[in-house]
């Protein structure tokens, strides 16, 4: 029937197939576009609410744009067989809308597989990290995909691309290793969460600052001076990391202290809590409610050892709350008259060394000037 009328148009003498043809080609495009918002509109009325169609909203977001591009394909396919054109007319026509109804499915395809891997994000946190990297390689993997379907359909051999494309990701693969590496190790710093924003960490090299970001290359650290050092990740995830933030930004700050032999050790130990607890209540960089603890723990050369802990908010907390722990202890110390010995050092000469060095002051003595 539809081939019919397509032949009437084509042979009729009232009316020319160049005038016809497009008026049915906008007329049809119109309606279409009208019966697909509302067909899409009831369907998303009907949907509304029931959870059992979860995935409903996502299949029309996708659809209709894509229905959209097909509409369009479909009328100029209907417009190529009213007009009267040369067979290479014909081809052109052919092709494009070939072309256009791969783009429709491979619209379709990205936009559901954009929202699967947001709700992927939703449930696993290694997916949320890298979300953008895995929506742009579905989309890489989709679009390459439609490309080849296109080609084929057009009657393109694909075979030798597909053998240059394999060739060709061998030696990228092989020029990138070292960015391919650090991008792997980025997928396991960011799966792993070994170090993430705001943590304060030390690197077996010795850096130690703040992460102010994790990316796909490098990690970047702020030091304490305020330098940042830019880690590459595969360095990074090789290398032993010490992390003050984990489990929690809350840690022990230790002490190391010394007194000496002669001093009474329940008198040191007794005013060194004092001051430590002196300190965990009125400092604001200290944890509420700390117990400090001190251990004796050597008999060194000089005097008896031991540690006291004390309670910090994080890394930088710690090193304020020892600066101020060590100038209220050294002055309660000195309050309270004990001692905390520092090393000495004596010089043990043989006798005839004396001798001789004596010789020779009284000679420069007896030199005239």
């Amino acid at each position: 029937m539809l081939q019919q009328i397509i032949e009437e148009i084509r042979n009729s003498s009232f009316l020319s197939p160049w005038l016809i043809a497009p008026s049915i080609f906008f007329l049809s495009v119109i309606v279409l576009l009208i019966m697909k918002k509302s067909t899409l509109a009831i369907v998303r009325a009907r949907v509304a609410g029931n959870t059992s169609w979860v995935w409903a909203e996502t299949f029309i977001e996708a659809l209709s744009p894509a229905l959209t591009v097909a509409i369009f394909a479909g009328s100029v396919a209907f417009l190529d067989r009213m007009l009267p054109l040369s067979p290479r007319s014909d081809r052109i026509f052919d092709v494009a809308v070939t072309g256009a109804l791969i783009l429709a499915l491979i619209i379709f395809v990205d936009r559901i597989s954009r929202r699967l891997v947001e709700r992927l994000a939703l449930r696993f946190s290694v997916v949320q990290g890298a979300l953008g990297l895995f929506q742009g390689g579905a989309r890489g993997v989709i679009i390459g995909l439609g490309v080849l379907i296109f080609l084929d359909s057009v009657g393109i051999s694909i075979t030798p691309l597909i053998a240059s494309l394999g060739v060709g990701t061998l030696a990228v693969a092989l020029a990138l290793q070292d960015t391919l590496a650090n991008l792997f190790a980025g997928v396991y710093m960011i799966a792993e969460k070994p170090v993430e924003a705001g943590h304060f960490v030390k690197l077996e090299s010795g850096e130690q600052g703040h992460v102010i970001r994790v990316g796909w290359r490098n990690t970047r650290i702020r030091m304490l001076n305020d330098t940042v050092v830019v880690v590459p990740n595969s360095k990074l995830a090789s290398s032993v990391i010490t992390n003050f933030s984990l489990p929690n930004h809350e840690f022990a700050v230790s002490v190391d202290l010394g007194v000496d032999y002669d001093s009474d050790l329940e008198q040191v130990e007794q005013i060194t809590l004092d001051v430590a607890r002196e300190l965990m209540t009125h400092s604001d960089e200290a944890i509420f409610g700390f117990e400090s603890r001190m251990r004796y723990h050597t008999f060194a050369d000089s005097s008896v050892n031991f540690t006291v802990w004390l309670g910090a908010r994080d890394f930088v907390s710690g090193m304020k709350i020892k600066h101020e722990f060590i100038k209220l202890l050294h002055r309660r110390y000195r309050n309270e008259s004990i001692s905390m010995p520092f090393p000495t050092r004596t010089l043990d000469f043989r006798p005839n060394t004396i001798a001789r060095m004596r010789e020779l002051i009284s000679t420069l003595e007896k030199r005239p000037e």
